[in-house]
């Protein structure tokens, strides 16, 4: 799965190409924090004023300053000696990264003062949300709270997001006279960061823009919130549909892991209440993956009796009672058999992208996207050609090998903010097995670069794919030996023993561990009970 990962920060400030002006920042409300007044790194030349103080659970603006009007408030970090490292984005990439550098043995007064930045109260292990529509796992255990997780660390957490970046590090590079910092990030409180270094690891998001009607109509499934939505809405048509005879449709829009995962997991759900559609570009599921996993898929939604609809890409999601009224009722449309209900139903129009299929159109209850990510960075073009980060055309930063961002000595970019090549010039796949191992290479990297030493060239090693197929089915693929593919309970098991290993501190995976463990006997013990009952019926 893409996690993307993971944190979901809102994007700086959006800059059309052709244009050099930053946007216009929006003022908010107060609270309280500690602050010092001024900077020393303007941001290009425009000045700015806080409309008020930040706290952890704050969102408050900035606003753009006139002729004889004070100069923005500043963080104040609490030692002005040692170094400062601002983190965006808390998923794999960004808290992994924190709890490196805490891990690390450092220097006397080398320890870098630690900053994460993520607009959620909670880090989220993205490749088990799944198991939250199926109920196998509950919420704080792979979504804890980052003040729970960063307790005995010296990590300070903001909740906030950011809005504008102005990195100076090629000022840095050069020595400047008067020069204190490599960097601001302007947060969306209004609080000014100034930063010795800065990892950028704020994750992507679904790519719902792009169809008329998805952004309106359909849910994705990449956050927790995301996740608490489908949830919801399962439920609410769960309850409406209880004795009655009609079928819950659900749309899954992609046929990616994440695509294939969320079918195999709402259509274990709901058994013969729905029908499960799922539709991809391509004419087969999942075509990166290794061959077992796209097989052991495919015979899991077909006995659950998940409808593929390959070869197709979706060109519209209209709402039905919206046709209704506007009177734009097709004759394809218009055979559909509607019930008289009071709720939302929709109709998806899907249009081949291989020859020899027809035009189709699908009625659903439920639409889910998994198709197409963008990552959560600028298109940054300030006056100064020097401040821009190099781009690619998906809007990812290019890095060089040790992770650092070219032409930028002093920002890091990991996961989905980063477009990292390996050896043979081929991007990496944005997955959470990547944004993981970059974050060791990341937090080792800041200690070289502060210490004076050789920075490590970063080396993915691909240790194989796994995915969930519901409860007590999964398929894993291990690197290590071609050919073999772990299926069903056997698979289930390791891949959540392998999940719990990599969750974040060794206090949260006792938790965990133990809260599994608990489940696993309770569910043992009525699996016997039933056993028993069965036979002892039967007699």
């Amino acid at each position: 799965m893409a996690s993307p990962a993971s944190a979901a920060l809102l994007p700086f400030n959006r800059i059309s190409r052709g244009t050099n002006k930053w946007s216009k920042l929006i003022p908010s409300r107060r609270t309280g924090i500690s602050f010092s007044m001024g900077s020393s790194c303007p941001i290009d030349g425009a000045r700015y004023i806080a409309t008020g103080a930040i706290g952890r659970n704050s969102g408050l603006g900035v606003a753009k300053l006139s002729e004889g009007e004070t100069e923005p408030q500043t963080y104040s970090w609490p030692d002005k000696k040692k170094p400062r490292v601002c983190i965006l984005g808390g998923g794999f990439g960004g808290l992994y990264t924190a709890l490196r550098l805490e891990s690390l043995v450092w220097p006397d007064g080398k320890k870098p003062q630690v900053l994460l930045v993520d607009q959620s109260d909670h880090f989220v292990f993205k490749p088990m949300l799944y198991e939250l529509l199926s109920g196998e796992v509950d919420a704080w255990e792979i979504a804890p709270r980052f003040l729970d997780l960063l307790t005995n660390t010296d990590v300070k957490f903001f909740k906030d997001r950011a809005k504008l970046l102005h990195p100076s590090d090629y000022l840095v590079a050069e020595g400047p006279k008067g020069s204190s910092c490599a960097g601001t990030v302007l947060l969306d409180s209004g609080l000014l960061i100034e930063y010795d270094w800065l990892v950028l690891a704020l994750g992507a998001e679904t790519k719902l823009d792009v169809v008329p009607g998805a952004l309106e109509f359909a849910l994705p499934f990449s956050t927790l919130d995301d996740a608490c939505k489908v949830n919801k809405k399962l439920r609410a048509l769960e309850r409406r549909n209880f004795s009655k005879d009609s079928l819950i449709r659900v749309a899954v829009v992609g046929c990616g892991y994440s695509g294939v995962e969320l079918a195999a997991t709402v259509s274990e759900r709901l058994q013969d209440r729905g029908i499960v559609q799922a539709i991809n570009v391509d004419t087969t599921i999942c075509p990166s993956a290794p061959s077992g996993n796209r097989e052991a898929a495919l015979k899991v939604l077909s006995s659950r009796k998940v409808q593929l609809l390959l070869g197709y890409f979706v060109s519209c999601i209209r709402r039905v009672r919206d046709l209704e009224a506007s009177g734009h009722v097709t004759e394809s449309v218009a055979a559909l058999d509607f019930e008289q209900c009071d709720f939302d139903r929709y109709i998806l129009e899907l249009e081949p992208a291989e020859k020899g299929l027809e035009i189709q159109i699908l009625e659903a209850d439920l639409v889910l996207w998994t198709a197409g990510s963008k990552p959560l960075l600028p298109e940054l073009e300030p006056c100064n050609k020097l401040h821009e980060l190099p781009l690619n055309a998906r809007g990812q930063t290019e890095t060089d090998e040790t992770l650092r961002v070219k032409g930028h000595p002093h920002i890091f970019a990991l996961g989905d903010s980063s477009a990292f090549r390996d050896s043979n010039g081929r991007l990496l796949p944005a997955t959470a097995q990547v944004a993981f191992q970059q974050a060791d290479y990341a937090g080792w990297n800041l200690w070289a670069a502060i210490n004076d030493r050789p920075l490590l060239p970063f080396r993915f090693q691909n240790l194989g794919e796994m995915m969930t197929l519901g409860r007590n089915d999964a398929a894993i693929s291990p690197s290590f030996i071609e050919g073999l593919t772990l299926e069903g309970s056997v698979g289930h098991t390791v891949r959540k023993i392998t999940y719990l290993l990599r969750l974040p501190t060794d206090e949260h995976q006792f938790k965990v561990g133990l809260s599994w463990f608990t489940k696993s006997a309770v569910d043992s013990v009525a699996l016997l009970q039933n056993t028993l009952t069965k036979i002892l019926s039967g007699l």
